[in-house]
């Protein structure tokens, strides 16, 4: 049993209550109290001293590519198309080794600035490399995230009028046979469960649309929800309508790929009817502010989504269009990005805080799990020290957490585990983890040149 004493807690329960003074209970993997004042006695229990911390939910990640952090600081300063075309002969040499080592560190990172969920979207699968999946599944369990991979894959080359090489692109058949031995394998639907598989297609210009539409027929079948890139840049919207004579949300539509199993990520370029669209449907969007503003891909309608009934999540996005890794970040750029757009009122702290949370646990379908802290809910929770020089004085904990530099984490339970205490990662070895992600960074440059 943890008891965090003495903290400010941000519940994001139904009432939304925050208690200035109020203390957490986790026994095993699930919450047994949340209230004000101090904590009762529990014999036995290991007592965390909260006082000047603040405990929010646990962060959700709902669209990484775990495989990238290893490619990161490549093409800088190109757009997506160009950006792509560079990094594909690089990631056309990742292998069972290089995928586990960089899965290792992206979610090492995402742990050290508060997320305990992650939905990981893997869609590169050169011929030889070996169990991908495995690989990255296994660097979860390691650093002890519950994580949402998302089997991805691509079948529309170049040579068929596509952006991938041919090198990075799969049979459709294939692809289909391999994404339901997946799920038959690894996906868990049990309650609390740590490990549970997406069906994902890449996107419109990589994926052809009979693939589309039967990876959402499987999904259906298997009870499984489903993922790709949408909206995220012009040249998207040109490739579409020069190609099928419609946008790229039209295109998904017409594939059965609306609905509240389906998620896009960015999902910037939508008009005000797609929006409405997307809202009807309860179909959500990952919004990745950082990666989206790195390749200059603009920014997403996030409050007119959410206005429309849309979930909105966030997302990391690949590490190599995202060096930072930091889904804290997220939420800042979420904010800042907001504003920048819509004016001052366009995105409050919490609603910020809320996307990182209880929108992303929606999205993935677990909200009656986490994303807020209430009895009965799993414990994935976050513990900010917010007593620091950086933080001492703002009144108001959750503008400090959101608007100020990223606080020290004092502890990040993941299912009643920590994974983070006094500000490091306790599941891995973080030093010899750098050693190996630049050494497997350049393995995979020289591979390719």
């Amino acid at each position: 049993m943890i008891v965090i004493d003495g903290a400010t807690v941000v519940t994001l329960d139904r009432d939304r209550r925050e208690l200035t003074t109020g203390h957490v209970v986790a026994e095993g993997n699930r919450i047994i109290a949340v209230d004000p004042g101090p904590a009762p006695a529990y014999e036995g229990a290991r007592v965390i001293d909260g006082h000047g911390c603040l405990v929010t939910p646990g962060f959700v990640n709902t669209h990484q590519h775990l495989y990238q952090w290893v490619t990161r600081g490549l093409a800088a300063d190109a757009t997506l198309f160009g950006w792509l075309n560079t990094l594909y002969p690089v990631w056309a040499g990742i292998d069972e080794e290089s995928v586990h080592v960089a899965a290792q560190g992206a979610l090492t990172q995402l742990a050290r600035t508060g997320c305990t969920t992650v939905a990981d979207h893997h869609y590169v699968f050169p011929r030889g490399a070996g169990d991908l999946l495995e690989a990255e599944i296994s660097a979860a369990a390691k650093v002890g995230l519950r994580f949402h991979p998302a089997r991805g894959s691509m079948d529309l080359s170049q040579k068929d009028g596509g952006l991938p090489p041919d090198s990075v692109v799969e049979d459709r058949d294939e692809i289909l046979l391999a994404t339901e031995a997946a799920i038959d394998r690894w996906h868990d639907p049990a309650p609390g469960s740590m490990l549970q598989i997406v069906v994902a297609p890449c996107s419109p210009f990589s994926v052809t649309g009979e693939l589309m539409r039967e990876a959402a027929e499987l999904a259906r079948r298997k009870g499984v929800r489903l993922h790709t890139h949408l909206a995220e840049t012009t040249d998207e919207a040109d490739w579409c309508d020069e190609r099928f004579g419609c946008t790229p949300s039209e295109y998904a539509a017409e594939l059965g790929w609306t609905g509240s199993d389906v998620w896009f990520a960015h999902g910037i370029h939508f008009d005000d009817a797609e929006v409405k669209r997307l809202g009807q449907s309860g179909t959500g969007v990952s919004h990745c502010p950082s990666s989206n503003a790195r390749l200059g891909a603009g920014i997403a309608r996030v409050a007119d989504l959410r206005a429309a009934g849309c979930p909105v999540g966030l997302g990391v996005d690949g590490a190599a269009s995202n060096e930072a890794g930091s889904l804290l970040e997220e939420a800042r750029h979420a904010l800042l990005f907001a504003r920048a757009r819509g004016g001052p009122q366009a995105l409050d702290v919490r609603t910020a805080l809320e996307l990182a949370t209880l929108d992303g646990a929606r999205i993935l379908g677990r909200s009656d799990e986490i994303g807020s802290l209430e009895v009965g809910k799993l414990a994935d929770l976050a513990v900010w020290r917010l007593d620091t020089l950086a933080h001492a004085g703002i009144a108001d904990p959750v503008a400090a957490l959101i608007l100020g530099t990223p606080p020290p984490l004092e502890l990040l339970l993941v299912n009643g585990r920590p994974v983070v205490e006094h500000d490091a990662v306790i599941t891995v070895d973080e030093s010899a983890l750098a050693r190996q992600v630049a050494k497997t960074q350049q393995t995979l440059v020289t591979r390719a040149t």
